[in-house]
């Protein structure tokens, strides 16, 4: 079958759904992105039901609620072990499949499905199984080139400019062997490409020309809850890798001018990919998905990273750009709840595989088509977090409403998003919100009834039980 389409997955990693041009933000600029949106559909609702990286990870590769993949917050080291993975149903189906960047799997070898992976696993100082980016810096910059000269920690808020020339920065050689690989793929099949950038995840080391675009600029000012904690008595704010606190006004500028420019120039470099697919001349068959394995909360409410299921951290951009020629529309934008397990029903359906029973997800198509088809009311997300119980939590949302538990205090959140997207005001005490309160805890109580934790006994959710990274099944 010559005419299937080609596939293509484009990923960053700890980008906010909110960092598009297209979607109204103050500041940034995203032109490729906004040009993907113009041209094709933008999902305004899309969130990852456990905003870290290993978990969502596993929902993109398998089409799996976390209930079934089993990741249900973050935990390294357990292996990736599934019959059916995105990358392995394609190459059964005739697809050459290649990955690069970062994936996270376990081991980091782990193919899952893939015929070849171009890997880079993180920033750390000692690296004891140099990946191929780490391997390619030290060919091109010397024995003596380092990658984290810059000092600074991968959870940090810490900001400033990458310390190499541009062309070695991890974001350009994703695109590079990206490009290398439409240069060396078997030209007989069809293929599908995970382009999976480390960025805008820390460290915050955009290129110099991007961080100067952005470091003196006005920011526009974080959300600040009337809920959130905001005079910072621990003084948690000096920790460099905090989850939660108040820091320096002037460092908030430059992390949040990094974070920026590390999207921009994520964005400028996926054009130079575009232009290098027009150039091989499979642009006009190919179809592809740009999205985050989760948000960065950048100081809203006084937050930083990912984990709680606040927007910044929970909600991820959704662009979806279809091949010539199909009967689909431009420039739509579409509020239906989708969430990362989506991703792999949605290339099957567009590739003409079979959909493996297993898979919970939805293909988006029919949505892209129709728009008025059925659709799930809900998503349920949450974050285990044994190392910090505090913050572990479940949500459920529509898009329009969320709903928050904690697990560990039974404390209760409630948000309108129609009219509060930046989450200021918690309406759980609200009597006006009542009813609404009860119904969605309702949900939440029937989602966790049969769960291992011991969450709920289907009449009542019960707080203060001992919270898990992963589920037993694959523990």
């Amino acid at each position: 079958m010559p005419n299937r389409p080609n596939l293509i997955l484009i990923t960053t990693d700890q980008m906010r759904g909110d960092c598009l041009g297209v979607e109204g933000h103050p500041v940034i600029e995203t032109p490729n992105l906004d040009c993907m949106a113009r041209n094709g559909v933008r999902f305004t609702k899309a969130y990852t039901a456990v905003p870290s990286c290993i978990a969502a990870r596993a929902a993109i590769l398998t089409g799996l609620k976390q209930e079934s993949h089993g990741r249900v917050g973050y935990q390294d080291g357990v292996t990736f072990n599934y019959k059916n993975t995105l990358p392995g149903e394609l190459a059964k189906a005739g697809y050459h499949t290649q990955a690069v960047g970062k994936m996270h799997f376990h081991p980091a070898r782990n193919l899952c499905g893939f015929h070849n992976i171009e890997l880079i696993k993180d920033h750390r100082i000692i690296n004891e199984q140099p990946d191929d980016y780490y391997v390619w810096l030290k060919q091109q910059a010397g024995y003596d080139a380092n990658l984290v000269e810059h000092g600074l920690n991968i959870n940090s808020w810490v900001a400033r400019p990458w310390h190499l020339p541009e062309y070695l920065h991890p974001t350009n050689w994703v695109v590079s062997q990206s490009i290398d690989f439409l240069r060396r793929r078997d030209p007989t099949k069809p293929f599908f490409l995970w382009m999976s950038f480390f960025a805008p995840h820390p460290p915050f080391i955009p290129p110099k020309v991007y961080f100067d675009q952005y470091a003196k600029q006005d920011m526009p000012l974080p959300y600040m809850g009337d809920w959130a904690d905001k005079e910072d008595l621990q003084q948690n704010g000096l920790i460099t890798d905090t989850f939660a606190g108040k820091i320096n006004k002037n460092a908030l500028q430059r992390a949040r001018a990094a974070y920026y420019a590390l999207i921009t120039h994520i964005d400028h470099q996926i054009g130079r990919f575009m232009e290098a697919l027009d150039e091989y001349k499979e642009s006009k068959n190919t179809f592809v998905i740009f999205s985050s394995d989760h948000g960065e909360l950048l100081g809203d409410h006084n937050l930083f990273r990912k984990v709680l299921p606040y927007e910044g951290s929970a909600r991820v951009p959704f662009l979806a750009r279809f091949p010539e020629g199909m009967d689909i529309g431009k420039n739509i934008a579409i509020d239906k709840p989708v969430e990362l397990r989506d991703i792999m029903p949605t290339f099957l359906d567009m590739a003409g595989v079979k959909i493996p029973g297993s898979v919970e997800g939805k293909s988006i198509l029919p949505l892209c088509k129709k728009g008025k088809t059925p659709w799930r009311k809900y998503i349920h997300g949450e974050h285990g977090a044994p190392f910090k119980r505090q913050i572990a939590n479940h949500y459920l949302t529509d898009g329009k409403e969320k709903y928050i538990w904690f697990t560990e205090t039974g404390k209760e959140q409630l948000f309108d998003l129609t009219s509060d997207s930046g989450e200021i005001h918690n309406l759980a005490q609200n009597p006006e919100y009542k009813k609404r309160l009860v119904y969605w805890r309702n949900i939440l109580i029937k989602e966790l009834k049969n769960r291992e934790e011991g969450f709920s006994n289907g009449k009542k959710l019960i707080p203060g039980k001992e919270t898990v990274d992963c589920l037993k099944h694959i523990c």
